[in-house]
């Protein structure tokens, strides 16, 4: 690999190893607390990090190939980003699912989901800047994917640390019960928005 190669290989390396606790310290939170965005973010995170392997493991297989030709490259990138795609959307309708399924009067301990999500604002914006940086420069597939849903989840996780926040500060007020549900829809549309987009473009260029 050359050096632009290298780093890609790294950032994509450390956004796994990042990403990877997320939803582990969240799935505990689910046993301290019950907030519909907090289930919904569990979910999404645990989507986000299969897609994101999926990613690393591809990145990674088609820059070592380094006698295969483009359009093989091109092909597998391209299959990979329809793969995150559909992961991102199954994760947008179960969250849909789950928010208007579950039990949202009692709100629980929310904070280590609060946490994660300040967290990953910061974590995400950082990342959606170097992603864009190495796309700019390397033209991947797989890194323009990524700078794209970075973006995007640095503007969700926003949304859900200033959610999560609310349900701390007034757990029993009805304004965080409605922002709460509100919070996971946000979040659920924001997934099926991504997938959707993402597959028909990797779509229309495999067919």
């Amino acid at each position: 690999m050359n050096k632009e190669k290298k780093s890609g290989y790294k950032t994509l390396l450390l956004s796994v190893i990042l990403s990877s606790p997320g939803p582990l310290i969240l799935g505990y939170g689910l046993t301290l607390g019950r907030s519909s965005t907090q289930i919904s973010d569990f979910t999404r995170r645990t989507a986000e990090l299969l897609a994101l392997i999926a990613a690393f493991v591809v990145y990674t297989i088609t820059n070592k190939e380094e006698g295969r030709d483009a359009a093989w490259k091109s092909n597998i990138e391209r299959k990979s980003n329809v793969f995150v795609g559909f992961i991102m959307c199954i994760s947008g309708i179960s969250m849909l699912i789950l928010t208007f399924a579950s039990d949202t009067q009692e709100k629980g301990n929310v904070l280590p989901a609060f946490f994660i999500a300040l967290f990953g604002a910061i974590a995400n914006t950082l990342f959606y800047l170097k992603y864009r940086s190495l796309y700019k420069s390397e033209h991947n597939a797989i890194l323009g994917i990524q700078a794209r849903l970075y973006g995007a989840k640095s503007i969700v996780d926003v949304c859900v640390t200033l959610t999560l926040l609310t349900v701390v500060l007034m757990p029993s007020s009805k304004f965080s019960f409605y922002l709460d549900i509100v919070g996971s829809i946000l979040v659920s549309a924001y997934m099926l928005r991504c997938g959707i987009m993402t597959i028909r473009e990797n779509w229309q260029v495999l067919g």
